[in-house]
């Protein structure tokens, strides 16, 4: 019978050497470890990780109006792979040793064009933990158009060109369904809204 039980487990693991392969953007480094097993056994071997620093989103909710407020642009990763569409994103960026809360309060003017206020942290989620080192701090806030104090759009300097969408819930959970919405941190944040009842159709 399967324990359905969990209790967190330590790992052990050691760095024997390094390689930086790339640093730009991010860096990529090559890793050579020695890893413990569960059984006691030690095992050797060698992974990429890709440390671009640690980042924040958030969701925009107007919850007199039922709607949320999504970004739409251009990633080149999703572009490679064959998705030649905009992305549908909640807003984010890099940290850039600046705290959370500061930060995302300035993304969300700079993307959206909202200054916005209180915002509610629900989390800090690993989303590619196989190869990237972020770790991602999650948001909401609500929202009125009272509070939208410029178009957005993003920063021309960093190569941002971003269209602003308002969009019912309903919609955007539709749009998850059909394959619309396809952003991990955007699919959690919209379903945390519904689930957590903060903002239902």
């Amino acid at each position: 019978m399967t324990d359905t039980r969990y209790i967190p487990v330590d790992t052990t693991a050691s760095i024997n050497g390094q390689h930086v392969l790339a640093d730009d953007w991010g860096t990529l480094i090559k890793y050579d470890i020695t890893h413990t097993r569960r059984d006691g056994s030690q095992q050797h071997y060698t992974r990429e990780a890709y440390d671009r620093g640690h980042g924040a989103t958030i969701l925009l909710y107007d919850p007199e109006r039922k709607t949320v407020v999504l970004t739409s642009q251009f990633r080149l990763p999703a572009f490679l792979v064959g998705h030649h569409f905009e992305l549908i994103e909640a807003c984010a960026g890099l940290l850039d040793e600046r705290d959370p809360v500061e930060a995302i309060r300035k993304e969300a003017e700079e993307e959206t064009g909202y200054a916005v206020g209180e915002v509610t942290k629900i989390g800090e989620i690993f989303m590619s933990p196989g190869s990237v080192t972020e770790r991602l701090h999650f948001f909401i806030a609500p929202i009125h158009q009272g509070m939208r104090v410029s178009d957005g759009g993003g920063v021309i300097e960093e190569g941002e060109d971003i269209r602003v969408l308002d969009l019912p819930i309903a919609q955007a959970l539709d749009m998850i369904d059909q394959g619309l919405i396809i952003d991990a941190k955007t699919i959690i944040l919209i379903q945390h809204l519904v689930i957590k009842g903060i903002c239902t159709p």
